[in-house]
């Protein structure tokens, strides 16, 4: 069973960072991608950052230059750091996982995130 545990959200003032973790329970190179997507109250989920195996990286143009995703081989983690934070970040923020062979997704239990103004 595939576990994703999230942890570093808060409550940050505005023009803040918070640097969030996500540790997997099984190796990430187990993944075709892996990510962070985010659901503030009344809104779909988005995304927020993703990388491939193949080392694609994408982000969603409300946080290009703010937030950067990273990873941790050896420790089955994948971060985001986010920087110069605002009001309208605050969400909670999930950790995904991609399996794309057998056509599955894998999701933590997400993390808050509060941005004051």
């Amino acid at each position: 069973q595939v576990q994703l545990v999230e942890s570093g959200g808060g409550l940050v003032q505005a023009g803040g960072s918070l640097r969030l973790s996500c540790v997997a329970s099984v190796s990430i190179f187990s993944f075709s991608a892996m990510g962070w997507y985010r659901q503030a109250p009344g809104k779909q989920r988005e995304l927020v950052a993703t990388f491939t195996s193949g080392g694609t990286t994408n982000y969603a143009d409300s946080v290009k230059g703010r937030f950067t995703i990273s990873r941790d081989n050896a420790k089955n983690t994948v971060y985001l750091q986010m920087n110069s934070l605002k009001p309208e970040d605050t969400a909670v923020y999930y950790c995904n996982a991609k399996d794309w062979v057998v056509s599955v997704n894998y999701w933590g239990q997400g993390t808050q995130v509060t941005v004051s103004s």
